[in-house]
């Protein structure tokens, strides 16, 4: 291959680049991003960022020079728009065509929005949390739209900053869906106890200039208002492109998306053979993993591996460090194996069907969960892996 064409300028796609180039890959290398912004960190921005522990420089993935040793055709600031797969080239916002004989797709997701909600913030790039923050603070009063991790956490740094927050889920209990009624409501409890007013089971009809209005018309009044109610992929710009999308780029189990064509991150939707399903996981460490794993599909296609992690996420509200390896959602069951929920320091384990699918630890430390990452690997059965689990 003469050109390889990375789209999407975050972890994924520097990690793909970064990839290519260690795997002696040495012609023209072109990464294409729609920030103005260098390559640079996101789970930061709804922690330090918002917190203004940190200033925006810390969250530089790479130094100048190191980027510089890439030898990148860097294409910041200009987004892509269209990809012509007969041409092999991919279509900017400024009217060029950059030509490739190999593809990564890392393009991301973007916030989902709501009605009427042009005046609301959300939280996905460093402006975003610049703009946000500039709004925080005591005698302040936010909404947050959405309880999931984001909302939570930007919840979590607003109230330790003074502001006065109003905490909206649609859902009886918030993140359930993402790690079970038992931990949602140790999570939920931690918001209460730290004076946010957390309303669950109400819905937003509208985003309005004083505030948030819910269905039924009660008006919950804010100075600002953030929307973190999840995000789409961003695959409007591969439309007619005959690449397959649904809710994300859909790839094979080696994350190619059509012969040249790979994808990796939070865009990616690909097979992945360790839990037997098709998945899109929006987490920091599976986008820089994911983009190595594509990166080295797409150079070297006669000795391609299947990409089959077990995939790792954390979290961090009130001092409370959630950490988690592997597939929760959709389990049939959750067990506590170390600890205590109503102390909110515990170990539990999910179970699909006969196995061992996942496991999470709250306010414990990293070896909790040692040994645990490999059991689901190695797709343990659920009684040989948690022979001590006991019910919440």
């Amino acid at each position: 291959m003469k050109r390889i064409v990375v789209v999407g300028a975050s972890a994924a796609g520097l990690a793909a680049a970064e990839t290519l180039r260690r795997e002696g890959y040495d012609g023209t290398l072109t990464l294409i991003g729609d920030e103005p912004h260098a390559p640079y960190d996101r789970p930061p921005l709804s922690k330090q960022i918002l917190a203004s522990e940190w200033h925006p420089d810390r969250l530089a993935l790479r130094p100048p020079d190191d980027l510089a040793a890439l030898d990148l055709e860097l294409r910041l600031g200009t987004a892509a728009t269209g990809l012509d797969p007969g041409g092999r080239a991919v279509l900017l916002a400024d009217g060029t065509r950059v030509p490739y004989d190999g593809l990564v797709v890392a393009t991301g997701v973007r916030p989902r929005r709501l009605p009427g909600d042009g005046s609301a913030h959300v939280l996905r790039t460093l402006d975003d949390a610049l703009a946000l923050r500039a709004g925080l603070g005591a005698g302040r009063r936010l909404v947050v739209v959405g309880a999931g991790f984001l909302g939570a956490e930007a919840a979590a740094v607003a109230r330790r900053l003074g502001t006065e927050v109003t905490l909206l889920e649609p859902a009886p209990v918030p993140l359930a869906h993402a790690v079970g009624d038992e931990v949602g409501r140790v999570l939920a409890a931690a918001h209460l106890d730290h004076g946010v007013d957390l309303r669950t089971g109400v819905r937003v009809a509208a985003v309005t200039e004083g505030g948030v209005r819910l269905v039924g018309g009660e008006l919950v009044e804010g100075d600002q208002v953030l929307v973190a109610v999840g995000s789409l992929p961003n695959t409007e710009w591969l439309a007619g492109s005959g690449l397959t999308v649904d809710d994300g780029l859909v790839c094979d189990q080696y994350c190619e998306a059509a012969p040249g064509v790979y994808a990796a991150g939070d865009v990616a939707r690909w097979y992945n053979p360790l839990f037997g399903t098709p998945m899109r996981v929006e987490h920091r460490t599976n986008a820089a993993e994911q983009g190595m794993a594509a990166a080295r599909n797409l150079l070297h296609p006669q000795a391609r591996k299947p990409f089959a992690p077990v995939p790792y996420f954390w979290s961090e509200q009130y001092g409370l460090k959630v950490q988690a390896f592997g597939r929760l959602r959709g389990h049939d069951e959750v067990a506590v194996v170390e600890g205590d929920l109503d102390e909110r320091r515990f170990t539990v384990a999910y179970r699909t069907g006969d196995r061992l699918t996942g496991v999470l630890a709250l306010g414990m430390p990293p070896k909790a969960l040692r040994g645990r990452r490999q059991a689901i690997a190695a797709r343990s059965p659920w009684r040989d892996a948690v022979p001590a689990a006991r019910t919440p």
